[in-house]
């Protein structure tokens, strides 16, 4: 007679325990955010219970210590250390499973287009949410001035900057130009005064230079380029001013206005440019994306 044996005896893994992809999550976020507190808003649990899962993981399941205290903060074990890599891959593949199967449609390739200044100052908290919600499609990145992405067809989205009046597509923001350059120089008060801008066809240089001609202030364009790096980077060494979206101006610059002599500059439209031979949930999944990236 033919016995069945407990499946145990067949596979030494069903001997050990499995852990959820939500433990898993939970412990992802402590190690993020450094404790308890903020990894439970986080993943929107209680402290208590986000306290709860922690130690059955680490006494139940695994019978190894993961984190230990240092001050205020929650520092990995070595062997919170191995977990935490394995835990990002299983959770990456937990959600291409999922989308894969939910949303069939959401694996493919979508064409985006830029200037060089939104794709460091926006795009990596837009690309990284993207990435996650829908981890098989593909983004395409192209860098160029406002004016040369306007004259393609080959890209499905593009954010370009427009004047007030000119508006097309779906507004993101309207921000101010502002003049800036470097906390403790001052060359805005050499005559002329040397500018680093973006290369010929950009509306921010046509901006700041039409405004500086128009109140009669001598210049000189000093520095061009098209990375936005490189003209941040010759500012930040106070050797040129620039003009530049209000929210680019980082730390260790200071905007300068009538004080300096220099005149104001117009508002900005960042605007969302969708092509309309472009269709499918993908371009709509990333352009809702890129609009919640853009709020103020």
């Amino acid at each position: 007679m033919f016995l069945m044996r407990p499946i145990s005896e067949f596979d030494p893994l069903s001997n050990y325990q499995s852990i959820d992809s939500e433990v898993l999550r939970t412990f992802v976020a402590i190690a993020d955010e450094g404790g308890f507190t903020k990894a439970s808003e986080k993943v929107n649990r209680t402290q208590s219970a986000v306290s709860m899962q922690m130690k059955r993981l680490e006494e139940d399941v695994l019978q190894r210590r993961l984190f230990e205290r240092d001050g205020r903060q929650m520092r990995l074990t070595a062997e919170g250390q191995v977990l935490l890599g394995y835990a990002r891959r299983i959770l990456k593949l937990h959600s291409e499973v999922i989308n894969t199967l939910r949303e069939p449609q959401m694996v493919g390739t979508v064409r985006i287009g830029t200037p060089d200044d939104y794709a460091m100052r926006f795009l990596p908290g837009i690309l990284s949410g993207f990435a996650q919600a829908y981890p098989l499609v593909q983004v395409e990145v192209h860098c160029e001035t406002s004016r040369q992405l306007l004259q393609r067809n080959d890209l499905d989205l593009s954010i370009v900057t427009r004047q007030p009046g000119e508006e097309m597509g779906q507004l993101l923001r309207q921000e101010r130009l502002v003049w800036t350059e470097a906390e403790g120089f001052a060359p805005h008060e050499q005559e002329p005064m040397p500018l680093a801008m973006f290369n010929g066809d950009c509306f921010c240089r046509l901006w700041a230079c039409n405004a500086l001609e128009v109140s009669q202030r001598a210049y000189r364009l000093a520095y061009t380029s098209p990375s936005l790096s490189a003209i941040m980077a010759v500012v930040s060494t106070g050797l040129a001013v620039t003009a530049q979206l209000q929210s680019l101006i980082t730390p260790g610059l200071r905007v300068l206005g009538a004080a300096e002599g220099l005149p104001q500059l117009p508002l900005a439209n960042v605007m969302l440019v969708r092509n309309a031979a472009s269709q499918s949930p993908m371009i709509d999944a990333l352009a809702g994306h890129i609009a919640e990236g853009f709020k103020l």
